[in-house]
């Protein structure tokens, strides 16, 4: 007996692809023909066996099956688009791009997706069931492109987006329920039972309503139209009759039920009806026309004062017969006075600025009410209540019912309270006070009062205070590091040698110990928090648990936040203006700062080194009783230990240290006088300042004078300590690297436990370090960093007023109100003191510059390039004046990029000190300022300009060089921004273009070319000289030379020398004090560094051979061919170290990896092809290629941070030298 076939239902493709593959892929597994859409059709391999064959041909079989169901799916539109239809996988894949795209059409479908689930709320007419619906569409839809909703964000999305009149519900839901484990379909039903109880409940609701049925004329009974002459009723209709008792239609006397009964006509007495309402004058009720239209959608007016339960909340529009639009401001009741009645008239629409009123014929008829246009008067009639109204056609053939409306206005029954009374005549003083006059007998009159029942709002709004936080913690830490506080202290004026101005403490809840840290600005918290956690944690073994701070900015970053969710620390925030929950680091800010002023105080030393003594406050704090710890300081309840005392000494107080021998002649002062700063944060020392020499010392062996201190009033000490302590400069502490640091041991301000224990530095010299000023004292003062530090100084001030002079002068500006579709552009002030050729001095700059990082390419700016003069065109001029024996001359313009002419609208702040009138007007700009990107462009536009119209011509190949000939004579003019170098062979035509360079732009005549960026140009009968660095004495070079090979032997041992050994090393031919002092830099960094070397640690694993490769000096076309030449380099050592390691028996496995920054430079080596920026090079060192090619050698990419190589071919700061050094291996010993 046959099988019967057993039918499937094929789904078809109807637009829907994610429904249709969802069916697809449920009915093909269940046939088992889905390996045919993931694989494919078995291919027949060459030379197949008979299996083989037999496989493929029964593959095929099933994929005809397969594309007969999809033949049977999709539509033949859809068929027919397709192009690719041999087999079932090209056809399912076909559909699939069609329908989904490809992965950025995806994403930008999942974006729409994403808005449209953000916007979504429940519409005023949709029902819960149809609102989930919507959502539960888009979710999956979303889940289809790869983005799956969690149902708790369903969930909390609907319940936000719910109507108002579910507010209860909503909130019941959320107060009653978990909501992250609440599931979708139990929030839809328990949503759903809301919505029929709601429902119920308004179907309850009685009120007066009004219907309109359009009826024509028809027969009457009687004489009269349409009617039939004679006795009786003959053929009349019943359906407009009206009996006169019950005012129904539609029947005679016999015929009505109610006859002899009392008729059901429920209205509103007038009387009763205006007992509940404050009838305060006779205006109460008010005579009104309205209109009864057909065409009108609903009740409409324009009086609010008529409104009953007024629903502001409802919005709407209407289109008056004008095409008008009119926005529906709310809807409410309206109560109407007719015939002795008051009938209550429903949503009605209010809509301000409508002068007349309408009833809608339409919204009458759905409250049973019946209305009957016959000659020519327009009757209401209640299937209950009879006629309600009746009103005759106007002329203009309208109905207007002119009735009585009634204005809702309440009496407030209001209870005379003595206590409020009383309370309010005494200026609101407290009732226990009034209490204490009564029973005390100190007043008379005043009766016996009571505590009031209500809250006095007046006395609330005038005298509520913030709760009392209390001072102690109701819970305490249990273990070290399980709550850290932290909090930075505002700005400190004066800043600090080093230019900080604040400082961060973080406290151990546990122990109360303590530790500070200095900083510039704010933005450094989030890297002192990473190197404070990862310092304290090695050192106690925990881990830190919580963080409690407030909420500034730099502790609530985005960054801040990821790192501590991902080490697992809670954070414990205060309440926005609320610093009194953080405390602890509050009242321990202000103790240290009240140590610090006495301490300063005492000794009068200068504020400048307030971090000094904030350091010294905080290490005295930690070994000082405190009711926190019981019985125990800080610092033996961190480490166990009971600290020691012996040491210390009265910050500020005269020190005498003791100069070693070897640092001293026969006849020299055998100690020298300081000043106490506390304590070495690298040595077990003191850490002592020398006023008259501004220089610092760290020695163990000192001899102090505790009842003194410096005489800082001095004439000679305030001489030498006036301004900027430039050797205490902590920026330059920061950059520690031998060739960049000014001093190798300033006042070093980065980080202090309040035990001495550094982590930046790690000098361990044991006797002192001595630094001595090798620079001029005229360069030692620092440009100002803000306004309000220029501000302070005459000379700056000066400066100040001539730049505002300058652009005023040239109508660079207007003052303007900023329009509400720009955006002003913010500036800052820059000052630079401009130095002579001789190192002096010369003048002092500022610039008022404008931050033109925000501006947008194509709104604020188009073109930005401008042209420079090169120092060969410049050579070029030179060369050829001094061979013609012309004098070259020097202008300069004053605030040139003040003359370019601008085209865009660019609005920027006004300057900070000379601010006009209101703060929030913005001045408009003519011209450019200094900052604008196209400021370059726009000035040399216009020094071009002047130059054509005075007919120069211009070199087509270099666009800086303007030549004039007139007749003989010849005038040449090189432009390198605001300087100009001019030379001819006619003076009269030289001077004449001074004089007119004058007229046109703000000019100084600098006369004969002496000094032209940082070249010295000497200009003698013999010709012209260039000159740099000539004017510095020369050394001998000699002991020069033996200083560097001494350096250069270091570097066996010391690879983090060799970048600052091998630069001092290219000026070995003629030595300046300058390279003196760089060397003596060098040397005190070793001193600092003796015990530190290389270190090879003992491991169990096998050798492996890694390379980092990076460019420092090279004479290259592109910096992409110097790092591959580096790189060939470092291939070439790699290769020979591989066979000496294979002679000693560690053959390398493998590629050897050589880590390179530059990109370009690795697909260089991977490139076996030759093109054009690569074909200059040598071609021996493409040699890299074939080591690579043959596995040898491989280069890969790091990140520049990541560059051992670094530490030798650059200078660093400190934290990344330090860094860098630890890893090539040169550690402490």
């Amino acid at each position: 007996m046959a099988e019967r076939s057993e039918f499937v239902a094929v789904p078809k493709f109807e637009g829907y692809y994610e429904h249709w593959a969802m069916l697809m892929e449920n009915l093909l597994p269940s046939k088992e023909f889905w390996p045919l859409i993931e694989t494919g059709v078995t291919i027949v391999p060459p030379n197949a066996t008979v299996e083989q064959l037999r496989i493929a041909n029964e593959s095929k079989l099933l994929d005809l099956k397969v594309k007969n169901y999809l033949f049977q799916s999709i539509d033949r539109t859809i068929m027919e688009t397709i192009l690719t239809r041999e087999t079932t996988k090209d056809i399912w894949e076909a559909m699939q791009r069609k329908s989904q795209g490809s992965t950025k059409v995806k994403r930008a479908q999942l974006q729409a997706l994403r808005r449209e689930f953000e916007i979504l709320a429940m519409k005023e007419s949709e029902s819960v069931n149809e609102y989930f619906g919507r959502v539960l569409t888009i979710a999956n839809r979303m889940t289809a492109h790869g983005e799956r909703l969690e149902a708790v964000t369903i969930v909390e999305k609907i319940l936000r987006s719910m109507q108002p009149k579910f507010n209860h519900v909503v909130c019941s839901i959320e107060v009653s329920c978990d909501v992250t484990s609440l599931s979708v379909e139990e929030l839809q039903s328990s949503l759903i039972v809301h919505e029929q109880r709601m429902k119920g409940q308004e179907a309850h609701v009685e009120e007066q309503a009004l219907k309109v049925t359009s009826g024509g004329r028809g027969n009457g009974r009687g004489r009269g139209r349409n009617s039939s002459r004679g006795r009786g009723r003959g053929r009349q209709s019943k359906e407009l009759v009206e009996y006169f008792k019950c005012h129904k239609l539609g029947h005679y006397k016999n015929e009505c039920p109610d006859w002899g009964e009392n008729a059901n006509y429920v209205e509103f007495d007038y009387e009763e009806e205006t007992l509940l309402m404050a009838r305060t004058d006779e205006n109460v009720v008010k005579e009104e026309s309205w209109y009864v239209d057909s065409r009108c959608s609903n009740h409409m007016t324009g009086n609010k004062d008529w409104l009953y339960e007024f629903d502001a909340t409802f919005r709407d529009s209407v289109r008056l017969g004008n095409d008008a639009k009119m926005c529906v401001m709310g809807k409410s009741n309206v109560k109407m006075f007719i015939n002795g009645s008051v009938h209550v008239i429903s949503n009605v629409y209010y809509l301000p600025g409508l002068n007349t009123n309408f009833l809608s014929v339409g919204q009458l008829q759905q409250r049973n009410v019946t209305i009957i246009f016959k000659d020519d008067i327009c009757r209401a009639y209640h299937d209950e209540k009879g006629l309600i109204f009746s009103t005759q056609m106007s002329t203009n053939r309208m109905y207007i019912l002119t009735t009585s409306v009634i204005v809702p206005m309440c009496l407030q029954i209001s209870k005379e309270d003595k206590n409020q009374l009383w309370h309010n005549r005494y200026g609101h003083i407290s009732m226990q006070r009034l209490k204490l006059l009564n029973s005390k007998d100190m007043v008379k009159g005043l009766p016996a009062l009571e505590e009031m029942d209500e809250k006095c709002t007046d006395c609330l709004i005038g005298k509520q205070q913030r709760e009392a936080i209390p001072k102690q913690a109701k819970w305490r830490a249990t273990t070290k590091l399980q709550l850290i506080h932290s909090d930075i202290c505002e700005p400190i004026n004066p800043c600090s040698n080093g230019g900080k101005r604040y400082f961060l403490t973080f406290t151990d809840d546990f122990s109360r110990k303590t530790w500070v840290y200095v900083l510039k600005e704010k933005s450094e918290a989030f890297d002192i928090f990473k190197n404070f956690k990862a310092l304290i944690e090695v050192e106690s073994g925990c881990l830190i648990q919580a963080l409690r701070t407030d909420r500034g900015g730099e502790f609530t970053s985005n960054a801040f936040n990821e790192f501590c969710n991902s080490k697992d620390i809670k954070r414990q925030l205060t309440t926005a203006y609320t610093p009194q929950q953080n405390g602890v680091s509050e009242r321990k800010n202000r103790t240290l700062l009240n140590i610090v002023r006495s301490m300063l105080a005492s000794k009068n030393v200068p504020k400048n080194f307030w971090p000094e003594a904030l350091k010294w406050a905080t290490y005295v704090m930690n070994r000082s009783p405190t009711t926190s710890v019981k019985d125990l300081t800080p610092e033996e309840a961190w480490s166990g230990v009971k600290p020691s005392v012996l040491h210390f000494r009265v910050f500020g107080c005269l020190a005498y240290v003791h100069v070693p021998e070897n640092q001293r002649k026969k006849l020299d002062n055998r100690s020298i006088k300081c000043v106490l700063l506390g304590l070495s944060d690298e040595s077990k020392a003191y850490k002592l300042y020398v006023p008259v020499e501004k220089e610092i010392m760290i020695s163990k062996d000192v001899v102090f004078d505790e009842a003194k201190g410096w005489d800082w009033e001095n004439r000679e000490t305030r001489k030498s300590n006036n301004t900027d302590f430039d050797l205490l400069d902590e920026t330059s502490a920061e950059e520690i690297t031998p060739a960049t640091c000014e001093v190798a041991t300033p006042i070093n301000e980065e980080i202090t436990d309040g035990n001495g224990t550094g982590t930046e530095h790690q000098d361990t010299s044991s006797e002192e370090i001595v630094v001595s000023d090798t620079s001029s004292d005229d360069n030692n003062e620092l440009d100002p960093e803000s306004y309000d530090e220029a501000s302070k100084s005459k000379k700056w001030r000066q400066a100040i007023d001539v730049e505002i002079e300058a652009i005023e002068a040239n109508n660079t500006w207007e003052l303007t109100d900023l329009p509400n579709e720009a955006k002003s552009i913010r500036v800052k002030w820059v000052y630079k003191t401009k130095y002579n050729e001789n190192g002096q001095a010369d003048k002092y700059k500022a610039r008022f510059v404008v931050k033109g990082y925000s501006q947008k390419y194509g709104i604020d700016y188009n073109e930005v390039f401008a042209p420079v003069a090169r120092w060969e065109t410049i050579r070029t001029v030179l060369a050829l004046a001094a061979s013609k024996g012309w004098c070259v001359y020097q202008l300069d313009v004053k605030s040139a990029f003040l003359h370019g002419d601008l085209e865009e609208d660019i609005y920027v702040e006004q300057p900070l000190g000379y601010q006009q009138g209101n703060k929030n007007k913005v001045y408009e700009l003519r011209k450019a300022l200094y900052g604008l990107r196209q400021a370059p462009r726009a000035w040399y536009s216009k020094i071009e300009a002047y130059f054509l119209c005075e007919g120069f011509k211009k070199c087509p190949i270099e666009n800086t060089l303007f030549v004039k000939h007139d007749d003989q004579n010849t005038l040449i003019v090189s432009v390198y921004v605001d300087d100009l170098i001019v030379t001819g062979n006619n003076m009269n035509l030289i001077n004449e273009f001074k004089m007119s360079m004058k007229k046109q732009f703000a000019m100084s005549d600098l006369g004969k070319m002496k000094f032209f960026l940082g070249v010295e140009v000497i200009q003698t009968d013999k010709g012209i000289k260039l000159v740099k660095d000539e004017s510095r004495k020369a050394c001998d070079a000699k002991t020069y030379k033996q200083m560097v090979g001494s350096l250069m032997y270091l570097l066996a041992t010391r690879p983090d020398l060799a970048f600052d050994v091998c630069l001092v090393a290219r000026f070995m031919d003629r030595p300046t004090e300058m390279h003196i002092v760089a060397i003596k830099k060098i040397m005190r960094y070793v001193k600092g560094t003796t015990d530190f070397g290389i270190l090879y640690s003992k491991t169990n694993e096998s050798l492996q051979l890694d390379g980092w490769s990076d460019s420092d000096y090279a004479v290259t076309l592109s910096t992409t061919e110097a790092e591959f030449v580096a790189a060939a380099s470092c291939a070439y050592q790699s290769l020979w170290l591989r066979n000496v390691l294979e002679h000693l028996g560690l053959k390398q496995k493998g590629t050897t990896l050589i880590h390179c920054d530059n990109s370009s430079s690795i697909k260089l080596s991977k490139n076996p092809i030759l093109h054009g920026r690569c074909k200059h090079i040598d071609v021996r060192f493409h040699f890299l290629r074939d080591l690579t090619k043959d596995g040898i050698i491989e280069l890969v990419h790091c990140k520049s941070e990541d560059q051992l190589a670094d530490a030798m071919t650059k200078p660093l700061k400190v934290e990344s030298f330090c860094r860098l050094r630890s890893s090539i291996g040169v550690v402490q010993m």
